[in-house]
């Protein structure tokens, strides 16, 4: 029976003292295990957190107070070797796909059954590929969906204004991608002459880069990619460079866009003051740019990816009496399932993301490569990051605002959990698991075999508390950030067109609404991507 309390009596002749460990063996079916509790004739309670699938096995559970492997006797160290070794064998590294930061080596239903998840289906629409006729034709794929309480209204009507386009920037599904512009790169020549018309302030250019109000977002990283073809359906991909300015009612607002990486004749940049239409396009490049570093970098790398790193080496390489793996598993327990899934169903060679993004498989080993070559320890620190960009003071930048109370929070909470454990720097110095699993995770999982980019130890409490901070802000706020307001954002295609059918144009006044209508997304592809955006935004059953 589920959740069956099972109260059993033994009779001693003595007095066993203190006991630290109970053995465990299940030969039959599957029984998940909560927890062992033992009373004593004398009143005492131990108890013994199991909380694992016991299945045609042994298990030695310690008694669940948190203890450090140098606190430990001869007898209890050699016990929880024997854990770890026993889990070395269940946890293994590999990397599934070239780029790609190592992951578990199993499939979905070959998990070990402690972090094995089930996951509701993935739901994809039927395939059609004919063009829309007109923009509010997108309103058809949501009538399945409610959506008269969530922000998704008002981008449905605000979304082609600057305003709008500019405010996801700050507050969308992507608030990492916008930096402070200080000096403009060579190879997008924007001039005063250009933008003129959208300084609001009465100062030139140069003297608005120098007073702090311009800003850049510029998608280097996907130059020189392979565009993905579906079918019989050829997308386009190009890396745009795009300048917004803080107005004068501190709106980020877009005032120029290069829609690749060198200045040429045939790549012209587009103004606000061009036509309706191309300027419309010019935007709509950027946010399917926008889209595809999100959901390849920002979310699955970043947030997925590299919180599976964490939890691998965790189970690989810290006990389960130890300390921060109390702390950790929380916030980190279903990653490696999820991730295994979306491996599977997502970004496989015949994968939902094989049908709606921009980017072939070829693209996507190399966008991660691009990426995981980029990624640090230092850049996933919150404060170290908003820094990084120039971001500390921007207005109305609320991603900022509230990430830095949660990593304030957390960095907080860690900080008293730690001291608790460790008395000073040497104890951490000492903690050989915790230095293990430091070096699983730079020198195996981010094959960072220098640690140039990810420490392979540490040296000082304040260091490790900033390290687990990290770990549990990205696992938990972060991806928070950047994934659940993916249907809001994404569920009106022309905000955020996750591919484009026709190439970039190359002048100006060559386009027409017929012309766009024809280079957004497809049906097919506009049913899949809203059937994705909509599953990847409900919560599970556990989470807060």
């Amino acid at each position: 029976m589920f959740l069956q309390e099972i109260t059993t009596y033994i009779n001693v002749e003595k007095d066993f003292g203190d006991i630290v460990q109970v053995k465990l063996e299940k030969y039959d079916a599957p029984w998940f295990c909560r927890y062992i509790q033992v009373k004593s004739p004398y009143g005492k309670s131990f108890e013994f957190p199991c909380y694992r699938w016991l299945e045609k096995e042994e298990v030695v559970i310690r008694e669940g107070s948190a203890t450090l492997p140098q606190d430990d006797n001869d007898v209890l160290k050699k016990q929880r070797q024997e854990e770890l070794q026993c889990r070395q064998t269940k946890f293994r590294w590999i990397q599934e796909r070239k780029g790609f930061p190592q992951s578990l080596d199993d499939k979905p239903d070959g998990l070990p059954r402690d972090v094995r998840r089930v996951l509701e289906t993935i739901d994809t629409f039927s395939s059609y590929f004919q063009s829309w006729d007109e923009m509010a034709d997108f309103e058809k794929i949501l009538t399945d969906y409610d959506i008269k309480k969530t922000l998704l209204v008002h981008v449905m009507e605000d979304w082609y204004t600057d305003y709008m386009f500019g405010y996801q920037f700050l507050n969308g599904c992507n608030p990492d991608m916008i930096s402070k512009c200080v000096n403009l790169p060579e190879k997008f020549p924007v001039t005063h002459e250009m933008v003129k018309g959208s300084l609001q302030r009465g100062l030139t250019l140069h003297e608005e880069l120098k007073e702090g109000n311009i800003y850049i977002a510029d998608y280097e990283i996907l130059d020189e990619l392979e565009a993905n073809k579906h079918q019989n359906t050829q997308y386009y991909l190009t890396a745009p460079i795009c300048l917004l300015y803080n107005n004068r009612l501190n709106q980020i607002v877009p005032i120029a866009i290069q829609l690749r990486q060198k200045p040429e004749e045939r790549s012209p940049i587009f103004l606000p003051s061009d036509n309706e239409h191309d300027w419309m396009l010019a935007k709509m490049w950027v946010k399917s740019s926008d889209f595809n570093v999100h959901q390849l970098v920002t979310h699955l790398l970043k947030t997925h990816l590299i919180s599976e790193v964490f939890e691998v080496a965790m189970y690989r390489q810290l006990s389960t009496v130890h300390p921060v793996y109390k702390l950790l598993v929380p916030h980190v327990r279903f990653t490696i399932a999820i991730n295994s899934v979306a491996r599977e169903k997502l970004i496989s060679k015949d994968g939902v993301f094989s049908k709606i993004s921009s980017i072939s498989g070829k693209g996507i080993n190399d966008l991660m490569e691009k990426a995981r070559n980029t990624c640090t320890f230092k850049s996933m620190c919150f404060p170290e990051a908003i820094h990084a960009r120039g971001m500390e003071n921007t207005p109305k930048y609320y991603y900022r605002d509230d990430g830095m109370k949660i990593w304030d929070a957390i960095n907080g909470f860690v900080d008293q959990v730690i001291k608790i454990y460790y008395e000073s720097d040497e104890t951490v110095q000492k903690d050989v698991e915790i230095q293990e699993f430091v070096k699983d995770v730079s020198v195996y999982g981010m094959l960072d075999s220098d640690g140039k980019k990810f420490p392979q130890s540490l040296n000082t409490r304040e260091e490790l508390i900033e390290y687990l901070t990290a770990i549990i802000f990205n696992a938990s706020a972060q991806h928070a950030a950047v994934n659940f307001g993916q249907f809001e954002y994404y569920g009106w295609i022309p905000n955020s067109p996750s591919t484009m059918r026709k190439p970039p144009p190359q002048e100006k006044d060559s386009v027409d609404l017929n012309f766009i209508m024809d280079t957004l997304p497809d049906r097919g592809c506009s049913r899949d991507l809203v059937g994705i955006a909509w599953d990847l935004t409900r919560f599970q059953g556990k989470e807060v």
